[in-house]
């Protein structure tokens, strides 16, 4: 018996100990070279030698541990090191998609049937021609006597699926008035926007019934939505105006609040910095976007504060203070502040309840209990 180790090795498949001069190693040990003629092929990235390989797109064939390196496609089951991803979340190979497949109309990812993917037809379904990108802005239409003029913008919660026709509900109210815009704060709705309206054109000219058709439909004000009111810097006298109407909000911060509906620390902050910034904004510095009033604006000053709604009162008395304050504080002299209480809440009340035309107002604050 041979004591050379060689010699006593024999082929896993034939068992002969005659292994030729091929690399005779393979996956199942070793073999002759018969055996890897007739059983076994060479992996062309690895180059071991196994039972079956699989073709790449390249032309190459790999074992099934090389195969990891490339992905399958969901099409031809050939292996690509290129694939692409489709709208069904399938990938294939650069061949099938150039023969086989082209892009969305909408989004451009892989189809290959019609001209859209499903969330494309989807979204068209429940889109609306009359909800703009929220960065649209067209040139503003004034409506009634300067120069104080106020824009509303109230966010809206719709029922889901029913954009389209909420939609065309509010703008077959709105006409010309205003215009309808998407918002990532809302969820699923859109935003209100008029354009700028005088406050007593717009207790009498807007229309009011849309929100109540909207609130029958199932619209609905949502924690996240609010109502922002645009305030025509052009209407203040002088930058001491802007200060003492700026002042009158942050000094009354509580009970604003409590007209407003909300405290959102996220939206609308009234915080210690831009009270103490007020002198600054009032001569035409810019402050944070999302203060309770806005100063970002060239045209407008911003009040953020409010909270959506559908009711009618709820939208007049945000306009009512809106208006209303900066009348009381347009006349307000120093010794008004200092000797009469100016800028107290009870004294704006007092000035309130002679003047009808801010009933709305009044009314809110006497049904929250806020008047003094």
């Amino acid at each position: 018996m041979s004591n050379n180790i060689v010699d006593q090795v024999t082929c896993v498949r034939c068992g002969t100990s005659d292994l030729g001069d091929l690399d005779c190693l393979c996956v199942d040990g070793v073999v002759c070279d018969d055996c890897i003629e007739r059983f076994y092929v060479k992996c062309d990235r690895c180059e071991t030698r196994v039972k079956n390989t699989r073709s790449t797109d390249d032309g190459e064939s790999v074992c099934d541990q090389c195969a990891w390196h490339f992905r399958e496609c969901d099409d031809c089951e050939i292996l690509t090191g290129c694939a692409t991803s489709t709208a069904y979340g399938w990938w294939v190979c650069e061949s099938c998609a150039d023969s086989r497949y082209w892009g969305c109309d909408g989004c451009g990812e892989l189809i290959n049937e019609g001209d859209c993917c499903e969330s494309c037809e989807e979204s068209a379904e429940d889109s609306s021609e009359w909800i703009f990108d929220y960065s649209y802005k067209p040139i503003p239409e004034f409506h009634g006597e300067g120069p104080l003029f106020l824009g509303a913008e109230l966010e809206i919660a719709v029922p889901s699926g029913d954009l389209h026709e909420c939609a065309d509900l509010a703008m077959s109210c709105l006409d010309e008035l205003g215009y309808l815009k998407e918002d990532g704060s809302i969820g699923y709705g859109f935003e209100i926007v008029t354009h700028p309206m005088a406050y007593d054109w717009a207790i009498e000219q807007f229309p009011w019934a849309m929100l109540t058709k909207l609130r029958e439909y199932g619209c609905y004000a949502s924690v996240e939505t609010g109502l922002h009111v645009h305030v025509s810097r052009a209407a203040f006298s002088s930058p001491c105006h802007v200060f003492r109407w700026m002042k009158f909000f942050y000094r009354n911060a509580d009970r604003v609040t409590v007209i407003a509906r909300r405290a959102s620390n996220q939206w609308s902050r009234f915080d210690d910095d831009a009270r103490e910034h007020v002198k600054d904004y009032a001569k035409g510095v810019r402050g944070d976007r999302y203060q309770a009033i806005n100063t970002q604006n060239g045209d407008t000053f911003e009040l953020r504060m409010f909270a959506s709604s559908l009711e009618q009162q709820h939208v007049q008395a945000a306009l009512a203070l809106a208006a209303a304050s900066v009348e009381y504080t347009r006349d307000l002299s120093v010794t008004d502040i200092a000797r009469h209480g100016g800028w107290e809440w009870a004294r704006f009340a007092d000035w309130l309840a002679d003047r009808p035309a801010y009933r709305p107002l009044l009314r809110e604050m006497e049904e929250r209990s806020c008047v003094c």
